[in-house]
């Protein structure tokens, strides 16, 4: 059982996918017609079908992403301390936005 998952470490080492996600240029990205016409195309699906539940998932992962490379998170820990005044904020924003996606999962109707 340890083997797969020592496989897949080691491919996530390998291909340096956590430096790929955090080198990601947005401002390219949200002007490249290769990402932005499938992106818009599924997001149009998605009203169409009136899957508001989706649309409002993937904003919250979305929202999770951008906050996470603001400069907020990057003074959460100064030298080696954790700043606990900071950290605070952000844990209870975090039990939000899980709750509001376990709610929008397995308790909300469609």
């Amino acid at each position: 059982m340890e083997e797969w998952l020592d496989k897949i470490l080691t491919f996530i080492r390998d291909t340096h996918v956590i430096e790929q996600i955090k080198d990601v240029d947005y401002v390219a990205l949200s002007t490249n017609p290769w990402f932005m016409v499938p992106f818009v195309v599924a997001l149009l699906y998605l009203i169409f079908t009136k899957s508001f539940k989706e649309i409002v998932i993937l904003a919250v992962l979305g929202a999770v992403w951008w906050s996470s490379g603001t400069q907020y998170m990057k003074t959460l820990v100064v030298g080696d301390e954790i700043q606990i005044n900071k950290v605070l904020p952000v844990v209870f924003g975090a039990v939000g936005a899980l709750g509001l996606v376990i709610y929008l999962l397995f308790v909300g109707d469609d």
